[in-house]
């Protein structure tokens, strides 16, 4: 199903590049496809889909253009504005009991018929117009509930992440390119209990630790799969390919182009 309203890149405001959800957010890729991951589940989402992405999950995505394209329509959710709508509207509400990161939703007339009509709301930097933006996520979220009653108790769970088993989080989600701080928050701990309880359990800092863990895999995913060091650096957390070269030939004494040059002669 396609939207041929839509040819430009819609977007307000644009996905942070933390792998983590900060807020809630409707997304509706309009062209292109997009792999997402979440630490439990791989998503594909393809042109003409859409769904929710929900706040306090971890998320890595990488976008795949069609013949260059790629255009998708963002609208947050923030926690302002949705105790503002609940206090207005009063769903019912439940805790959810989904752990995934990403809701996809069944194709609803009312949902295209909405982003068809976002076009004339959209200014030159492809973001809504202020004045409407509060209007328009109303009327979406009306029609979201309408469509899917299930997601109040996702949309409208104001809680916040509860103590939880730390080292079966962190030796799920050590690759993910968070802050110690976003660690500690989605574990349920205040900063200094995380790191208390994190140095009890792995007798490391959480920096040493994260650094190590990650070259240790970055060391397998090289020297056992052959991987190109540029292939993985980002997937493993690490921001840039020269700190990542840097810190692993700090850690195994060689650089990791050597590892591969090592496998290539054997």
């Amino acid at each position: 199903m396609k939207i041929s309203a839509i040819s430009a890149c819609y977007v307000s405001p644009a996905i942070s590049v933390e792998q983590f959800i900060p807020e809630h957010f409707f997304l509706y890729l309009a062209k292109g496809s997009m792999m997402v991951y979440d630490g439990n589940k791989e998503y594909t989402i393809k042109a003409g889909d859409y769904g929710i992405a929900r706040r306090n999950h971890l998320a890595k995505y990488s976008k795949i253009p069609d013949n260059g394209m790629f255009e998708k329509v963002v609208l947050f959710f923030d926690q302002e504005f949705l105790k503002e709508f609940s206090k207005q509207h009063l769903p019912a509400i439940e805790k959810s009991r989904s752990a995934d990161a990403v809701i996809k939703l069944g194709k609803s007339k009312l949902v295209i018929n909405f982003l068809q009509s976002l076009t004339p709301y959209f200014n030159e930097e492809g973001k809504i117009d202020e004045r409407f933006l509060n209007v328009k996520r109303t009327e979406l979220l009306l029609i979201l509930l309408k469509e899917n009653p299930e997601i109040a108790n996702i949309f409208f769970d104001f809680s916040s992440p509860g103590k939880i088993d730390l080292e079966k989080f962190m030796n799920r989600n050590y690759k993910f390119n968070v802050s110690i701080g976003r660690f500690a928050y989605l574990t349920g701990r205040s900063l200094s209990a995380f790191k208390r309880d994190f140095e009890k359990i792995f007798n490391a800092t959480p920096a040493h630790w994260l650094v190590q863990k990650r070259l240790e895999e970055a060391h397998f995913l090289i020297g056992k799969k052959n991987k190109k060091p540029s292939d993985i650096y980002l997937d493993l957390g690490f921001e840039d390919l020269s700190h990542f070269s840097f810190a692993f030939k700090k850690l195994f004494g060689h650089a990791p182009t050597g590892l591969n040059a090592q496998q290539k002669n054997k």
